[in-house]
């Protein structure tokens, strides 16, 4: 009987030390997971904040724009300059706006200003660049913005010009939503600081240039940063001058080549991540202390049952959910997706990928069914991790899947991209404990140029995947050969 109930024990302990062993490693897993969220989400949110300032400081210059265009419109209607007629509207204007200076010019830059002074700048370097370049309407010249209106005529052209202080950009963080040691900073595209508003005397600022604060000793973060800049994207990064932390959070301001950047104490960043992780250990600990409260009362009351009733208890059957899903979006949710993308912007250069996998009825032949959706559901994993948020993949077939990426720029973005993929397949191996190395053929074509909408796209990407068949598998090919890095580039 002494040997039943030590049998009955063990055959109960054994298991639930194993299920216990197994709920820790899930729930480090999960923590894991939980914190690198919520460092994203932290992330996130800042970043709303830097695009939120950035939109604030771009509606308050181009609202000195739209308050002088009327004024230009009336100016336009007269025959020809008249210094008269300029100085009252430039006054005007100064009752208008909070513009710091006004200045009404003819073609020679001689003209006037909201006093009625005279003025000439035709020798400054700011009315010779607006002079050469037609297309500038925010100019940055000695720590302003000048707010560019042309006034056309018949036979001349003359000139309508709002001087916006960058003293200004001090308000824009007079509510911050951030602590004392924050700052704002607009800065061109090699990091010159414009203007900047907050903690002014921050180390990242000295010296008039972030780029340059910031390299002698973050060298990867100012190259991620410059390589940012240099693409118009977003993003957070985290850098370290001469003993100051700070997170910066960048995002073009669309004009000029110009970033709005906010920088955030670190200290203030782990607070925040603290905060947004603080539920979920609490939960995680209530979760921890209710699985091994209902473990142990199951197994206490499972080890009396056994040895009171010496009954077999039922061994229930788990049934395997044969539809493994690659969490990925299926077919019509991938083309619906890149159709609206192509009808919302029918001139952003993208790229479609079609993948198939190579020899995939030799899997499930060789290693067996379940192993095939072992490698699908592995591939979907996987493939998902290395791309943008924003770029559509999706399975559309039993072993085929389709990729594609927006906003490609140009032929070396397309290489890049399309040997990003390439080698991704060339690396992937699926199995837990029997690595199985999957290759795939993919075919690739270049929106719109090889096709403006998604049919025709489709049919190059496919035309692609054939290419890159016939020539042995394994293998990537381009709709159009021309893609392709030059020779002496490969080798």
């Amino acid at each position: 009987m002494e040997s039943q109930n030590r049998s009955a024990i063990a055959s109960w302990i054994i298991p639930s030390v194993l299920f216990m062993i197994v709920v820790v490693v899930m729930l480090f897993n999960f923590s894991t997971k939980s914190s690198a969220e919520a460092t994203d989400t932290v992330s996130r949110n800042i970043i709303k904040s830097t695009q939120s300032y950035g939109e604030n400081f771009i509606h308050e210059i181009e609202s000195l724009a739209k308050i002088s265009r009327p004024i230009r419109i009336l100016l336009e209607q007269d025959a020809a300059w008249n210094a008269a007629r300029a100085t009252n509207m430039a006054g005007i204007l100064d009752s208008c706006t909070e513009a710091g200076r006004i200045i009404i010019c003819n073609d020679e830059g001689n003209g006037v200003g909201q006093s009625g002074e005279l003025v000439s700048i035709g020798g400054e370097e700011y009315f010779q660049d607006l002079q050469q370049n037609d297309s500038l309407v925010y100019i940055y010249y000695e720590e302003q913005i000048i707010v560019v209106e042309r006034i056309k005529r018949a036979n001349e052209t003359n000139y309508l010009l709002l001087f916006y202080p960058m003293s200004k950009f001090d308000s824009l963080m007079t509510k911050s939503d951030f602590d004392s040691n924050s700052f704002l900073a607009v800065v061109d595209s090699e990091g010159m600081i414009l203007g900047s508003a907050g903690a002014k005397d921050s180390k990242v600022l000295q010296g008039g240039n972030i780029m340059e604060a910031i390299k002698p000793q973050n060298a990867d973060a100012a190259r991620t940063i410059r390589n940012r800049l240099d693409n118009g994207s977003r993003g957070t990064t985290a850098v370290t001058v001469d003993g100051e932390s700070c997170l910066l959070a960048y995002v073009p301001l669309g004009v000029n080549q110009w970033e709005v950047i906010l920088g955030v104490s670190q200290s203030y960043v782990d607070k925040q991540v603290g905060l947004q992780w603080k539920n979920t250990k609490d939960m995680m600990l209530y979760l921890v202390i209710s699985i091994f409260a209902f473990l142990g009362m199951v197994v206490i009351i499972n080890i009396i049952s056994k040895i009171r009733n010496n009954e077999k208890k039922k061994e229930l059957e788990d049934k395997a959910d044969t539809d493994l899903l690659t969490g990925l979006t299926n077919k019509l949710a991938t083309e619906r997706k890149i159709k609206d993308f192509m009808t919302q912007n029918p001139n952003s250069q993208s790229m479609l990928f079609i993948c198939d996998v190579d020899n995939f009825k030799k899997i499930n032949d060789t290693m067996g069914h379940a192993f095939g959706d072992e490698v699908l559901r592995s591939l979907g994993q996987q493939i998902g991790a290395i791309f943008r948020a924003t770029d559509i993949i999706g399975r559309i077939g039993g072993d085929e899947f389709m990729i594609f990426l927006k906003g490609v720029s140009d032929p070396d973005s397309i290489r890049k991209e399309a040997k990003k993929v390439e080698d991704f397949f060339h690396n992937f191996q699926a199995g837990e404990y029997v690595k199985y190395a999957a290759t795939a053929s993919i075919g690739v074509a270049i929106f719109p140029q090889e096709g403006d909408d998604f049919e025709s796209l489709y049919k190059a990407a496919d035309q692609g995947l054939y290419k890159a068949k016939k020539r042995g598998k394994n293998q990537l090919a381009f709709y159009r050969d021309e893609w392709m890095e030059p020779k002496s580039e490969q080798n």
